[in-house]
């Protein structure tokens, strides 16, 4: 089996597992997503390898992570991610990174990143759902963390948490390289 029909395989059991413990029917799901009922079929039953866009906006309606829907091995209670495995997420020219590291949904989505943030470079994010909490701790230079337009500083070897269901954002404005390990706790879907 290649590694496409094992992916596709894996994203219609999770899917289906998890639309099962979430309690939604297919409807409730393609309104809560905003996809289509007949691709959620298709998808459950391993006949389409869905965008990108269209598995985040079913992770995000069922409240688990992408690679909560995407892992081929579900049930086990130690998983060890290879460093080739951490899925690189976002970049830029300049040389700032984030990694997703490890991920799981006891409890709700709680995911593990690593970021690298060039001097000038900032990432912005959009608010995440109700309840989501983020922590962070700054390894290497001077994070500005923004919070609903308010400036945070956060030195190396500081942490900082903070709701992050609201706008907020990531700037180095030093002129070192920032590095800093991430968690995001996502509460479950209801």
């Amino acid at each position: 089996m290649s590694d496409l029909d094992q992916l596709t395989q894996s994203l219609a059991r999770n899917l289906k597992r998890w639309r099962g413990e979430r309690g939604f029917t297919l409807d409730a799901l393609a309104a809560r997503a905003g996809v289509s009922r007949g691709m959620i079929i298709q998808i459950e039953q391993a006949r389409t390898n869905p965008s990108v866009g269209t598995t985040v906006k079913l992770a995000d309606a069922l409240g688990v992570s992408i690679t909560t829907l995407l892992d081929y091995e579900q049930g086990h209670q130690v998983r060890v991610v290879p460093p080739e495995q951490a899925a690189r997420m976002w970049s830029t020219d300049a040389g700032s990174h984030t990694t997703l590291l490890v991920g799981t949904e006891a409890r709700g989505p709680l995911e593990l990143w690593s970021w690298r943030l060039m001097p000038g470079d900032s990432s912005m994010s959009d608010p995440h759902p109700e309840g989501t909490v983020e922590l962070l701790h700054v390894t290497a230079g001077e994070l500005t963390l923004v919070v609903e337009g308010k400036r945070h500083i956060v030195p190396a070897g500081a942490s900082v948490t903070f709701e992050a269901s609201v706008e907020h954002g990531y700037r180095n404005e030093g002129s070192e390289a920032v590095g800093m390990t991430m968690a995001v706790s996502i509460p479950p879907a209801r």
